[in-house]
């Protein structure tokens, strides 16, 4: 198994299921643009969002981690009609780029975009009364995940999809000894899920144009 053989399979997927959308290429095109990091979830695994926001009737789904908005718009297609989403975003100047691009893909009215560290923002949230959400969708800082997921069964109500990405990072969560913050961080999250009777939990493995990570899915059994 290589790199090359992943990068042709996810292509042979995308080719068959999904189909090219001008959206979604200026969307990331824009992003390039501006200097944002090339770290959007691959096509399929965006279309992938959007089948779990269907799945579950989604009409309220909070995201933590904007960047330029491709997962965003993903997700919002997938949303009931009439419902809501609101991202997380730490930068103003990711936040700026996600808003032309959600714009352009005509969901602006269904989707706010919140500027500051999550940390901060999803307080404000529960605070506002502004949940439970249907959906949610970790993508932002490795470091904080566990934090995130704590704010995120706050936030929630029995029926909850919780998904989280960037679980596995190349194997390297294998490893207790390692110093990079990111995967210890996302050590602390599995290991916390794991044990979190309030959800039923599972982390999948994933290979692709990405390399080899992988996605963590919870529904929450009990408030």
């Amino acid at each position: 198994m290589t790199q090359q053989l992943w990068t042709s399979v996810d292509d042979y997927i995308t080719d068959l299921f999904v189909p090219f959308d001008p959206l979604m290429k200026e969307a990331l095109t824009a992003s390039e643009a501006a200097g944002l990091p090339s770290i959007s979830v691959a096509p399929n695994e965006g279309k992938l969002l959007m089948l779990f926001a269907q799945i579950c009737g989604a009409r309220r789904i909070l995201e933590l981690g904007t960047l330029g908005g491709y997962s965003t718009i993903w997700l919002a297609r997938g949303m009931a009609p009439g419902g809501s989403l609101i991202t997380l975003e730490a930068s103003g100047k990711h936040a700026e780029v996600a808003r032309s691009n959600i714009a352009r893909a005509g969901l602006a009215e269904g989707v706010e975009v919140r500027v500051g560290p999550a940390l901060d923002t999803l307080p404000q949230l529960a605070a506002e009364g502004r949940g439970p959400f249907d959906l949610i969708f970790i993508d932002a800082d490795k470091e904080n995940y566990s934090g995130y997921f704590a704010w995120a069964l706050k936030l929630a109500r029995p029926g909850t999809v919780i998904i989280a990405d960037n679980v596995i990072r190349d194997g390297e969560i294998l490893d207790p000894a390692s110093t990079d913050p990111r995967v210890q961080g996302i050590r602390r999250f599995n290991q916390l899920l794991a044990k979190e009777s309030r959800v039923r939990a599972t982390v999948i493995q994933t290979v692709g144009k990405k390399g080899h990570d992988g996605m963590a899915i919870a529904i929450v059994i009990a408030p």
